[in-house]
């Protein structure tokens, strides 16, 4: 309102008029230049807010993977760890392969009867039954034997299954000797279908020679299911299966 008034003549002053208007005009780029300002402020806060959006995604993102990594490594801990065992013999885990010359020239030690006895587990996920055919048997070192264990998928799907073992006492595991079983190799089961598994071992005869062993007369034989995706295969390097 005061603008028209300061711009007109009338007024007297001619100089007043014109440094009312430069300071008019002065006013007028202070208040563009403060808008400018403003709306540069506002674009540059949209952005660090957009950026830092885009990086909590980021972060969570890598969380959320770290956490599904740490699952699944939850899941295979136990079947990997019994497969270096396995390997090495390591915690009671029987040493896999066998030498069919050793087999045929092994000597029985009569004198020392061993009690070998037999369990089964099952995964909290395996939904088979699960159980072994006979409790106990007795062997004696050098001297071949064989057992039976028995599943059965009671479920209308059929399910694939797959085992570890291990001895205990664990220092027993370097004298147990699979010739044939089941273990380390995929089971197809279909729905409500029940099979016998062979478990064919023996002692070794050095067994008797280890004064470690001098004081064991039991040995418990323990499997394992674990459900397995199909075409999963838990391998060991020169193994041969049988």
């Amino acid at each position: 309102m005061l603008l028209p008034l300061l711009m007109r003549p009338s007024l007297g002053c001619p100089q007043a008029s014109v440094v009312l208007t430069c300071c008019v005009r002065t006013l007028r780029h202070y208040s563009q230049a403060k808008c400018f300002l403003r709306r540069r402020r506002q674009r540059n806060t949209g952005s660090q807010e957009e950026e830092w959006h885009t990086k909590n995604r980021t972060v969570l993102a890598y969380i959320a993977a770290a956490g599904v990594g740490m699952i699944g490594l939850s899941y295979a801990a136990v079947p990997l760890y019994r497969l270096y065992c396995q390997a090495t013999g390591l915690g009671g885990t029987a040493v896999a392969g066998h030498d069919a010359g050793v087999v045929e020239t092994m000597t029985p030690v009569k004198e020392r009867l061993i009690k070998i006895t037999f369990n089964a587990d099952i995964h909290a996920s395996m939904q088979w039954n699960f159980r072994p055919q006979q409790t106990e048997i007795f062997v004696v070192p050098g001297e071949t034997a064989l057992a039976f264990y028995t599943a059965k998928n009671p479920t209308d799907k059929p399910i694939i299954g797959i085992s570890t073992y291990n001895v205990v006492p664990f220092e027993a595991g370097q004298y147990f000797n699979k010739i044939q079983c089941f273990c380390f190799e995929e089971q197809r089961l279909n729905p409500h279908e029940e099979v016998d598994m062979p478990v064919f071992f023996y002692i070794d005869p050095e067994f008797d020679e280890d004064p470690r062993m001098a004081r064991v007369d039991t040995i418990t034989l323990s499997y394992t299911f674990f459900e397995a995706k199909e075409g999963q295969k838990l391998s060991l390097p020169g193994y041969s299966y049988n």
